[in-house]
């Protein structure tokens, strides 16, 4: 049994967005350091509020196990003469490890007997390597952003104010920079600020808990829950609960208590998502809701300390709520007097990029490649599609997306049903910000699903054209979301579009914004949207040989890349699949470099040649039309057919025949066959288990 070890970092408060991903950090760099140091250890559990981080591991070992580590030399017959005499190699690899001649040990190896060096280090006692491991763990936990302080050179989330360690209930002393580690532990900054002595684990729940502090976010979860349920239903509701905001809230408070307040029924006028907006985004409050979903004049909002007149907070609350609806009707009222496409023309004032124009350039040019792609889908919603996209960046101009920017879409569909238009296109106008997030919701109609690819496509294929590209820690545009986006739409609705076209029409449509010539442009946003594919297609497949061997015959219409994925993923089973793709990867090495010709069938000089192109010839016309219907399934079939002939002209041909000519010609059938493959994966990109025992004949 190992002893435990409790590790606090009391900080000032801690942004709650910043927690979550820190105590996922937390657990894994301190398993990584636990690992790398060779101390077993039990369970791992980090917790935080908004004031501290904590770690708790059980059953630390008290020492590092030991470590034997193995050094290969030389092999034996170069070590030593045929007097078992050691070498001059020996002697120079003896002293290089730093061991006596005589401590050489021999090993044999899947290549022969080679001489070794066997080093046992003994394992440290753990409390000794604590310090440092622990000074490496704070130091090493990552945030969003992080701040220095005072004239320190430390940074972190929030200053640091003290640090508790412990192990098997000693105090673990180290210094970072001018803060000392020790064995006390602070309350509630308001209702317990002292600090007090920890003993262990146990002991620190404890006092903790009476100082008004709940350390464990999942019990302070549970009683958010529970207790704005109760508060619900004393006034007939229930809670509108939401992950993001429950998440929040959790990290914000150290000690939770429920408040339910109330605001005037004059405000449920409002749409339903300016009200849950102005509550959940801005207030942090949730809403409550009536048997059918319906808003009712009553809130939750979570206090972080215990009250003595909780009617004073109840008020105060409501009073700050108040103030920001009054301010929405205002808004609300306002926008309504002017028609929403009476806005479009103010958004010349509005500037999308200082590269890229305004946000009416941009409307502009997403308004003819939505057109486009909607001629490619069906003709027939052109109109309105042409509509939707004209209308769709008008609500910026209001003041309600001014106070409120995500509500951008949502303000956009009431205003244009306020206005009269079709009931099609004020869906449309929201849907074309979907998805809004990964994973997320995706539009339904599809004149929302076309206006929201052109958008989408006309920021990504813009920034491209000026330089505005990705690193790999910076994407201040989101530009890997919005292909996504675009992905996820194409894949959702089944669209047969080419991402080339719709790129190089993009490209048109930029002309004269661009500042790198359309070629690079092309090139780079098509590998771009290969790349975020080829993610999205190994995380929901997992085999990566058979996403990489399709994307490698082109990406560009996703839809009949994710049939073919499909359909190689079932072929894998099939008792072919292995040996074709042997057979083909032996293709692809000996055709490199080769510029094909036509087969000319008189210079066959064996029935294994004639087989194979005969062979080819009968499925040719049948993998094509199976292709064209994207039947993937029946075209591996074809395929699978060819194994004998292939399998028979590798045995039997000498394929670099030193007649130039049959050399050619044998090479330009290989050629033929290796297309058919092609047409639905580079089978050289499939990882084989198996080496095919045929063997290439060559001179």
């Amino acid at each position: 049994m190992g002893k435990e070890l409790l590790l606090e970092i009391g900080t000032e408060e801690i942004p709650a967005a910043f927690l979550p991903k820190a105590l996922r950090d937390m657990e894994g760099i301190i398993r990584d350091e636990f690992s790398n140091n060779r101390i077993r250890h039990g369970q791992v559990r980090t917790m935080a509020t908004p004031r501290r981080l904590l770690l708790y591991v059980a059953d630390l070992s008290e020492e590092q196990e030991d470590e034997i580590t193995e050094k290969l030399g030389p092999a034996k017959r170069v070590a030593f003469d045929e007097n078992g005499n050691p070498t001059r190699a020996a002697l120079g690899f003896a002293k290089g490890q730093k061991i006596d001649i005589s401590e050489i040990e021999t090993v044999t190896t899947e290549k022969g007997e080679y001489i070794c060096a066997r080093k046992e280090t003994k394992g440290k006692k753990t409390k000794i390597i604590l310090p440092d491991l622990l000074i490496k763990f704070i130091t090493s936990i990552s945030f969003q952003k992080s701040m220095r302080w005072s004239n320190l050179n430390l940074r972190f989330a929030r200053p640091i104010h003290w640090i508790l360690a412990l192990y098997g209930g000693e105090p673990i002393s180290f210094k970072i920079e001018n803060l000392k580690s020790g064995s006390k532990s602070c309350g509630h900054r308001f209702m317990s600020p002292e600090f007090f002595e920890v003993r262990d684990f146990e002991d620190y729940m404890k006092k903790t808990r009476e100082s008004f502090v709940i350390v464990d976010p999942a019990e302070r979860r549970k009683i958010i829950l529970e207790e704005s349920n109760k508060a619900a239903e004393s006034v007939s509701g229930k809670v509108l609960t939401d992950h993001e905001l429950l998440e929040t809230v959790t990290f914000l408070v150290e000690y939770p208590t429920v408040v339910c307040g109330s605001f005037d029924n004059k405000y449920l006028k409002l749409p339903r998502d300016v009200l849950v907006t102005s509550m959940m985004k801005h207030q942090k409050y949730f809403p409550v809701i009536d048997e059918d979903g319906g808003l009712i004049p009553w809130f939750i909002t979570i206090n972080n300390t215990l009250t003595r007149d909780p009617s004073m907070v109840t008020r105060g609350n409501e009073r700050v709520l108040r103030a920001r609806l009054a301010d929405a009707v205002f808004f609300f009222d306002e926008d309504k007097k002017i028609p929403l496409g009476d806005r479009v023309d103010d958004l010349k004032n509005v500037v999308f990029h200082s590269l890229l124009g305004t946000s009416y350039e941009k409307v502009t040019r997403f308004r003819q490649l939505a057109v486009y792609i909607a001629e490619k889908i069906n003709p027939d919603i052109k109109g309105t599609v042409e509509r939707t996209a004209y209308l769709s960046k008008a609500d910026l101009d209001t003041l309600m997306v001014g106070e409120f920017p995500n509500l951008q879409g949502i303000m956009g569909r009431e205003y244009a049903l306020i206005a009269g238009e079709n009931p099609i296109v004020a869906k449309a106008i929201y849907e074309h910000y979907l998805p809004t997030s990964a994973g997320g919701k995706l539009p339904e109609t599809d004149e929302g699903a076309i206006v929201s690819i052109a958008d989408k496509m006309d920021t990504i294929v813009g920034c491209f054209g000026v330089n505005l590209v990705p690193t790999g820690d910076a994407d201040p545009y989101a530009l890997r979301r919005q292909a996504l986006g675009v992905i996820n739409i194409i894949l959702d609705k089944n669209y047969r579009l080419q991402l080339q076209d719709i790129i190089n029409k993009s490209i048109s449509i930029l002309d004269s914004k661009l500042m790198r010539t359309p070629e690079d442009t092309r090139e780079d946003v098509l590998e771009f949207f290969k790349g975020r594919l080829k993610n999205q297609l190994v995380s929901r497949w997992r085999s990566y040989d058979v996403v990489d061997s399709v994307l490698a015959t082109g990406a560009s219409d996703l839809a009949r890349s994710l049939k073919k994925i499909a359909a190689m993923e079932k072929f894998k089973k099939h008792p072919d699949f292995e040996p074709l793709t042997v057979a083909f990867k032996r293709v692809g090495n000996i055709l490199k470099g080769f510029k094909n010709g036509a087969v000319d069938a008189s210079l066959f000089e064996s029935d294994e040649e004639r087989k194979l192109h005969n062979a080819y010839l009968e499925i040719k016309g049948r993998v094509s039309a199976y292709s064209d219907r994207d039947d993937y399934n029946k075209v591996l079939l074809e395929l699978a057919s060819l194994r004998e002939p292939v399998d028979d002209f590798f045995e039997k041909i000498l394929v670099m025949a030193k007649d130039e000519k049959i050399r050619f010609n044998r090479l330009s059938l290989l050629e033929e066959v290796s297309r058919l493959f092609y047409e639905i994966a580079d089978f050289s990109k499939i990882v084989t288990e198996r080496i095919n025992s045929a063997r290439t004949k060559t001179p």
